[in-house]
């Protein structure tokens, strides 16, 4: 509320601005990110609030807009007050933006209210309260192929190998608690990313071993690399290996055991020649088509790289 006040115009009109809207609290799916991690230590965002009109008809500066980056594949639900939770948006795509709540409007200034029966309205009118929301954010990587298998079985290093990712490694079960992703680049330029998710175990659908919270980055990835290691076969049953995984998949969702898969064999240094082609015979007797690695020294890198290119690109893939 404010009224005019100059030298010669003692009792001037009322001149009293608007105020500025509040900013907007936006959502921004970053490539570069790959965890939730952050938000761990922060959890309150806001944005500007909308500054106020000044006299002169003056109007206020609206609030600046806040941009929170999430990775991509971040799921936003909004927490109500029974406790329910509500999906409002997929960040699916890289660069993609999502207003999650928005500023209050302005108020208007007593120049508005000014008429011929009411000359000089000694009242404004108040901005709005912007929206204000309890969100969950849940994470969903998305890659073109995950390599899933039991623990220990050399997905960490297989994915060091294949890419520029360096995730923890160590001769240990559960090493990797959070999946990696690395990036692999073709001949042609092509990118293809690379997902390490953490050891599964019987019953992981149920939760054993954190299972639960690593099965849903299962479903995103487009195809499967399933790692055995030399050291988990079973030279009179190969199936068997596999099956354990194959099982949890089925558990906690049926379609995630339907997804094209590519079995390998790791750790073949550990074998002797002669083990491992009765290994490879063995399998082929299953209707397996083992490709058989050696993520530690290289061996096989090449072969299985081929052909996760060509499954990728529907059996067009580039060789040098």
């Amino acid at each position: 509320m404010s009224f005019l006040r100059e030298r010669f115009v003692p009792k001037g009109g009322p001149d009293g601005g608007d105020g500025g809207r509040g900013g907007d609290v936006f959502f921004r799916a970053d490539p570069r990110l790959h965890t939730l991690y952050d938000f761990t230590r922060k959890r309150l965002f806001a944005a500007e609030n909308g500054r106020p009109g000044m006299g002169r008809q003056k109007c206020g500066r609206a609030g600046e807009d806040l941009y929170v980056s999430v990775p991509v594949g971040t799921q936003i639900h909004e927490v109500l007050e029974s406790g329910e939770s509500v999906l409002l948006h997929d960040l699916s795509r890289e660069e993609e933006v999502f207003k999650v709540a928005e500023g209050g409007r302005g108020g208007k200034g007593n120049v508005h209210f000014k008429s011929s029966t009411m000359r000089a309205p000694r009242f404004a009118q108040a901005g709005e309260q912007g929206e204000e929301k309890s969100l969950a954010l849940f994470l969903k990587i998305i890659a073109d192929a995950g390599l899933i298998g039991l623990p220990n079985a050399g997905k960490s290093t297989l994915i060091s190998a294949i890419s520029a990712a360096r995730p923890k490694t160590a001769p240990y079960p559960f090493t990797t608690t959070s999946p990696s992703l690395g990036v692999v680049f073709g001949d042609g330029g092509e990118k293809m990313t690379v997902a390490d998710i953490p050891g599964l175990v019987e019953g992981a659908h149920q939760g054993h071993g954190l299972g639960d919270r690593f099965l849903k980055h299962v479903e995103r990835t487009g195809l499967l690399v399933h790692i055995l290691s030399a050291e988990d076969v079973s030279p009179e049953n190969i199936r068997a290996g596999f099956d354990l995984v194959n099982d949890e998949l089925a558990g906690y969702d049926p379609e995630l055991a339907k997804k094209d898969q590519i079995p390998v064999l790791n750790k073949i240094d550990l074998l002797s020649d002669r083990e491992l082609k009765a290994v490879v015979r063995k399998a082929e007797e299953q209707g397996i088509h083992l490709f058989c690695v050696s993520a530690l020294n290289g061996t096989g890198i090449e072969d299985l790289l081929r052909e996760l290119w060509s499954r990728l690109t529907g059996g067009h893939v580039r060789t040098s």
